[in-house]
């Protein structure tokens, strides 16, 4: 069974490294002292010292880090990761990074020998502990083939798009459309509860009819009782709307409503939400409307 490296233990990584180690696969990180460490420990997590040594012990490395500059440290910074692979090994990066630069990671990856997928996931902290994450990967056919039964331990959606970043494209237009989603729930509960409607029987009604939708059932049912702790946080939302309008831009296309749904999230941000749940964005409408939903 082939030895993983997993780096970024985090709100959604720990609980996939867990899976991995439930599934009996031997999983190294780099040495830290925190809790989900500690966690891990219990079943079987071993540690190193640095991303150098985490590549050199393994066969695969997980990378699952906040963001690009995160991304690029790990494997080509001191002592970073890249230093310590060699031909046939497999990077495997779930996070949710720049298209752009992860075409420019691969190459770097592949001038070793070994192998480069980008995989970022969608579900949140629920589908990484309930290990029901959809995972969007770009890369060369034969290397997802070869970690398909690593994801089956992380994910059920699990599907090949494309070349090296397109994964991260797709999970781009993921963000787009969550984003947005969120974003219309919150005007409609902010609507019917601004106009005396009980928002809970408003979201209960529309469950049953063509606006039903998991964010609708999920984010509504956050947003009407006011439990905004982070399953995703608006600041990581924010930074993935950033890669949307950054691809437009290049690109030339118009992407209006994600812009708008930014403004929002950074309506949120500078009212102290930056760290709660990206369902928290009802906060920026409620603040316009001069009305609360829920208790």
């Amino acid at each position: 069974m082939d030895k993983i490296g997993f780096i970024g233990l985090g709100i959604m990584g720990a609980p996939m490294a867990g899976h991995l180690l439930d599934a009996g696969y031997e999983v190294i990180t780099t040495d830290h002292r925190s809790k989900p460490h500690r966690d891990l420990t219990a079943k079987g997590l071993k540690a190193v010292t640095g991303n150098r040594a985490v590549a050199a012990a393994t066969d695969f490395v997980v990378l699952m880090v906040p963001d690009t500059p995160q991304v690029e440290d790990v494997l080509l910074g001191e002592n970073g990761a890249i230093s310590g692979l060699s031909p046939g090994k497999l990077v495997i990066d779930m996070s949710s990074i720049s298209p752009i630069a992860t075409k420019e990671f691969a190459k770097k990856v592949e001038a070793t020998g070994a192998h480069y997928l980008d995989a970022p996931v969608s579900g949140g902290e629920v589908g990484a502990k309930a290990a029901s994450l959809t995972i969007m990967v770009g890369g060369p056919e034969h290397a997802f083939e070869r970690a398909r039964p690593v994801f089956e331990k992380m994910g059920k959606n699990i599907t090949l798009v494309g070349g090296n970043g397109v994964g991260q494209t797709t999970k781009v237009a993921n963000q787009i459309v969550v984003a947005l989603t969120i974003e219309a729930v919150a005007e409609a509960l902010v609507f019917a509860s601004k106009a005396g409607a009980d928002p809970a029987k408003v979201r209960q009604a529309l469950m049953g009819g063509l606006a039903a939708s998991r964010i609708l059932e999920v984010h509504g049912e956050r947003m009407i009782k006011r439990t905004f702790a982070p399953g995703f946080r608006i600041e990581l939302h924010q930074k993935d709307l950033n890669l949307a309008l950054e691809g437009a831009r290049s690109l030339g296309v118009a992407l209006p409503n994600t812009s708008t749904t930014q403004q929002l999230f950074s309506a949120c941000v500078a009212n102290g939400g930056a760290k709660e749940d990206h369902s928290a964005l009802v906060k920026a409408l409620e603040l316009m409307a001069g009305n609360r939903v829920g208790e």
